[in-house]
């Protein structure tokens, strides 16, 4: 079920869908309506003429044309009021019934704006925050495969409200200890990094997993020592030796990530579908740390997990420990997650809304 943040224009954004906050007539308008119908072309503005406008928190859908979408779903936000007007639940009606829209198209990638958030005034913060709920929500409980990007064009504007935004930056400012960040605790050697496809190239997993293999494959498997001698039968011996003890040792390993994983999970009483979707991971994703006992995940998806299992801060320092990460107070991210653990807040959309205000990449997918 996994929630993007992103931030982009949304008539550049490749899926299946995206959303328009329309007006209720539904032929165009200034903001984010204005943009999506200039980037359509003509001949978006001609099929919504015959669709007899739209009433606000309702939705309609038409094809994308000329935009890198399927198609474009039509949805009229609420004017901001004071908060009294029935906003919130015309706004998550929006969403909600977008949401099912996609849906029943078939839809597998979607992107919304946020939706009333520009002219009609609605608070960004408030607006995220509903957007985000009734996202996870309708994905939780009727489309765990489907993919939803909220896409924010204003990078100025910060999602947050001013007093958490505030809070945080204190908390950084009190526990922060360098500027300099250290690029080998999040993509290994300078080396490495350059030789990783660049499709893979912001996938933390793919890249922590092609390090283990890179390092794998460079160790010789014959039994030749320089310029190919063979080595005497003493050496080979003493290879043999050094190779059952290293076995042995490797038996009586720690526990892996993926064991302290599982056992939280069940140690908590939690299924492990509520355990990832709380993580906003994906369940294939899940699926390989659930089958391989020495998978390695990213720093970000182990962090994702702890958030999700609700663990302490000495709990999610002893899992990051099993794959192989610590906490860091030179980085801006872990500053951020250890602020939300101490004060016991662990949903995770809110986490992820203040790492996006701070422009550091987010949890889980």
């Amino acid at each position: 079920m996994p929630l993007h943040i992103i931030r982009n224009d949304i008539t550049k954004v490749h899926c299946d869908a995206i959303v328009n906050a329309a007006n209720t007539s539904l032929l165009g308008g200034g903001g984010v309506d204005g943009m999506i119908h200039r980037a359509a072309g003509p001949e978006l503005l001609k099929e919504c003429r015959t669709l007899g406008g739209c009433q606000t928190g309702q939705a309609k859908i038409t094809k994308g044309y000329k935009l890198p979408c399927k198609y474009v779903i039509h949805t009229p936000g609420p004017i901001w009021n004071g908060g009294n007007n029935n906003e919130k639940e015309l706004l998550t009606s929006c969403y909600y019934n977008s949401l099912k829209l996609a849906k029943d198209s078939e839809c597998k990638t979607v992107a919304f704006p946020l939706i009333s958030s520009g002219i009609y005034g609605y608070p960004k913060d408030q607006a995220l925050q509903v957007a985000s709920e009734t996202i996870s929500r309708f994905l939780s409980e009727k489309a765990p495969d489907m993919i939803v990007y909220i896409v924010v064009f204003d990078k100025n504007s910060y999602l947050i409200s001013e007093k958490l935004y505030s809070d945080i930056r204190s908390f950084i400012d009190d526990n922060y200890v360098d500027e300099l960040h250290n690029d080998k605790e999040l993509f290994g050697t300078r080396e490495l990094f350059n030789n990783i496809p660049t499709s893979a190239a912001f996938d933390d997993d793919i890249i922590h997993n092609s390090y283990e293999n890179s390092s794998k494959s460079s160790i010789p498997s014959n039994k030749r020592g320089f310029f190919g001698r063979k080595k005497n039968t003493s050496a080979v011996q003493s290879e043999e030796k050094e190779h059952q003890e290293l076995s042995v040792m490797l038996q009586s390993m720690d526990e892996s990530f993926s064991e302290m994983l599982l056992r939280k999970i069940d140690e908590k009483g939690m299924k492990d579908s509520e355990c990832y979707k709380k993580a906003n991971i994906d369940r294939k994703l899940f699926s390989k740390i659930r089958s391989d006992r020495l998978y390695k995940p990213s720093k970000n998806t182990a962090l994702a997990f702890a958030v999700a299992l609700e663990l302490s801060i000495e709990e999610t320092k002893d899992l990051l420990q099993k794959a192989g990460f610590a906490l860091s107070h030179s980085s801006k991210s872990d500053i951020i997650i250890e602020y939300f653990i101490v004060k016991k807040i662990y949903d995770i959309i809110t986490i992820n809304e203040a790492l996006f205000s701070f422009d550091q990449k987010l949890l889980g997918a």
